[in-house]
């Protein structure tokens, strides 16, 4: 006979393994990461070649490697409903000033359709000579609507007192993934309103880079020119070709806004895409003897489909 101080010890223990097994259980289902084990996580969207948005695919769709090693897909789902962590992140150099307007209107649609009441947080940040959040990370539209009509270009005395500098892109890249994005663990990405010209910056496009695949961030990268300012299209090989490795490295997508394409457009497609991404985990066969980064190569199995993904992450020891 068990004394009833025995049977009580005996079924909070049951108990307590039921409900952990049911944790564990729910693990592959819900995505859920052990923070003992260091998965690897990678954020992907998928098009067909026409560039319609295939959004019903599962694990086994998947193929994906690490340093041309094949891996095992331990974690699988469709990210409509995770959290997203934003940057808007707007060039307001005095080469911005007469499209800062159209920026701003269209960010504010975009932050109406795409930010969930106490789901989704965003920031602002504006860049030119110097770099200045705007805005901290805030989930409430309120204040980022009351913020937005501040990002604007410097005003003539902050002009007369600059000292150095010009537009720093690459620095302001940097100080958001290692300031704001690096601390946060749910979906994340970067949107840069910027005519892709940095001017000062002590960072390079390389470790700009860097700075976002070490904070697991994305990079939607909006080319926003005014070509009168410089007297041609700024949309040439200086503007446009760092901002399509930005992008195409970190896994996220690059836009030039045009007469066929305008950035209200753009931004429906962000949208668009931020609502189809899957987030695929991985814990990886080779153990982490020293931080470096290593490759990553995600693709579907079905021929004709293209699969955006960040192509290598960072291996913390």
């Amino acid at each position: 006979m068990f004394s009833s101080q025995t049977r009580r010890g005996f079924l909070t223990a049951s108990a307590g393994l039921f409900w952990a097994s049911r944790r564990l259980a729910a693990q592959d289902d819900e995505a859920t990461f052990s923070t003992e084990v260091k998965v690897v996580n990678v954020l992907a969207t998928v098009r067909t070649k026409s560039g319609e948005f295939i959004r019903n695919l599962s694990k086994d769709d998947f193929s994906i490697s690490e340093n041309g090693r094949p891996q095992t897909i331990r974690y699988f789902s469709r990210e409509t409903d995770l959290p997203l962590t934003l940057g808007l992140m707007v060039d307001t150099s005095l080469s911005q000033e007469r499209v800062l307007e159209a920026e701003r209107s269209a960010s504010f649609r975009f932050l109406d359709q795409v930010l969930r009441d106490k789901v989704d947080q965003l920031f602002i940040m504006q860049f030119d000579f110097a770099i200045q959040v705007r805005e901290q990370l805030t989930s409430s539209r309120r204040k980022l609507e009351e913020t937005l009509p501040l990002v604007d270009t410097p005003s003539h005395k902050e002009l007369e007192l600059q000292r150095g500098g010009g537009t720093l892109l690459y620095d302001a890249v940097v100080e958001a993934c290692q300031g704001v994005m690096k601390n946060q663990s749910n979906r994340k990405a970067l949107i840069l309103l910027t005519d892709g010209v940095d001017f000062g910056s002590e960072a390079t496009v390389d470790t700009a880079i860097e700075a976002a695949q070490r904070a697991d961030t994305l990079i939607y990268s909006i080319l926003f020119s005014d070509p009168g300012y410089y007297g041609l299209s700024i949309g040439g090989p200086e503007g446009r070709k760092p901002l399509m490795r930005m992008s195409k490295e970190t896994g996220g997508g690059f836009f030039e806004v045009s007469k066929k394409l305008s950035i209200d457009q753009i931004y429906n497609v962000i949208q668009d895409e931020l609502r189809s991404q899957y987030n695929l985990g991985y814990v990886s066969s080779e153990p982490v003897r020293v931080s470096e980064f290593r490759t990553i190569q995600l693709t579907a199995k079905q021929k004709g489909l293209v699969v955006q993904a960040r192509d290598r992450y960072w291996a913390q020891r």
